[in-house]
């Protein structure tokens, strides 16, 4: 990884420290100004898109579930942002790692905070639950356990290209992950991909936000 002693993925990489997060708490109404891109009606799916199609994840009890059709995306792009998401993984727990409750939430479609049932869950640093994927791992593990609601809070900064496609000014993502500040205006070395060196491409100034299947 650039800048740093450590490999994408490093199995020798010092996990995060553990912290009780206490239990969740009921969720604030959203700001007047938000754009409420899921509110927990089956018609706030027409807000997201799949393969260029419609959204097909399941709402279940007012909450999105995966279910093997893909990825969604917004169908409306945005730039710098925050962005309040909550997410739980299966109750029921199976398999071990990366093979557990995995999810992410992607900045124009690239830049990836991990979403991974990190409760008890021995996985490689940079791919625990809010991290900066194959970059840095959160500061802490302020994991719930499995099937909990969890939040983040997320402050996106997008980055800056010139007219060349030549970089300007990296991304920074700042992650509080129930009440804890885990990445705090941590630059971002490029595109998030798995076991590969991170790099900018350039793009436009806004983008969708995609979540993954």
């Amino acid at each position: 990884i650039p800048g740093q002693t450590w490999r994408v993925h490093d199995a020798d990489r010092p996990h995060p420290p553990v912290v009780d997060p206490g239990p969740a708490m009921a969720s604030a109404p959203a700001p007047k100004d938000a754009i409420v891109l899921f509110g927990g009606k089956p018609e706030d799916l027409a807000q997201w898109t799949s393969g260029g199609g419609d959204a097909k994840w399941r709402v279940v009890d007012g909450a999105l579930e995966v279910n093997g059709s893909g990825d969604v995306q917004t169908r409306e792009d945005f730039g710098d942002c925050q962005l309040h998401l909550e997410w739980a993984s299966p109750a029921e727990v199976a398999g071990t790692s990366q093979g557990r409750g995995n999810s992410g939430v992607f900045f124009f479609g690239r830049y990836e905070v991990q979403i991974l049932d990190s409760f008890d869950n021995v996985t490689y640093a940079d791919g625990q639950a809010a991290a900066l994927y194959g970059q840095f791992p959160p500061l802490v593990n302020a994991c719930r356990g499995p099937g909990e609601w969890q939040s983040y809070d997320i402050v996106f900064a997008a980055p800056r290209f010139d007219g060349e496609g030549k970089l300007l000014a990296p991304a920074r993502i700042t992650v509080i992950h129930n009440g804890f500040v885990v990445q705090a205006q941590r630059e971002l070395l490029g595109g998030t991909a798995h076991r590969s060196e991170p790099r900018y491409e350039a793009h436009g100034p806004t983008g969708p936000i995609r979540l993954q299947d």
